[in-house]
């Protein structure tokens, strides 16, 4: 009994352009989402090659303050036209942890940002930090 070949038009392989077109929507989705989640006013921060990590400013209760280029300053998200010193006292006045960390735009004017580490030293506060962004060094060793 001769046996006959049956041809099949099933196609066994798997069909990759859906999986493409919602890899594509979810990285859309990402791209716009991730800026969002930074907390508080975005600034262009100072480049430094050895700052000194602090994870406590990523933390949902940190105290910061934001110098924007044209000299605005923002308390968290919110901005801060005047009387710094008394609002930054009512934030850290129940904490255990009273360190402020300011972020500053590159190119804020340096006036602005020494009048504004000084109402916040005058605010009693213990630490204070300055955060920047960490630029790598593209020489080799030696």
């Amino acid at each position: 009994m001769p046996f006959k070949k049956e041809l099949s038009d099933v196609n066994s392989e798997p069909n990759v352009v859906p999986m493409a077109d919602i890899m594509l929507v979810l990285l859309i989705i990402f791209m716009v989402v991730t800026p969002m989640l930074q907390k508080g006013v975005s600034v262009d921060l100072v480049r430094a090659r050895n700052p000194r990590n602090m994870p406590d400013a990523d933390k949902e209760d940190a105290v910061v303050v934001a110098i924007t280029r044209d000299g605005k300053v923002f308390l968290g998200s919110d901005q801060v036209a005047e009387d710094l010193v008394a609002k930054v006292q009512e934030k850290i006045a129940s904490r255990v942890d009273k360190t402020v960390y300011i972020k500053s735009d590159s190119r804020a004017k340096y006036e602005r940002v020494v009048a504004v580490v000084d109402e916040v030293r005058s605010a009693g506060v213990d630490q204070l930090g300055l955060i920047t962004e960490r630029v790598e060094d593209r020489r080799g060793p030696g």
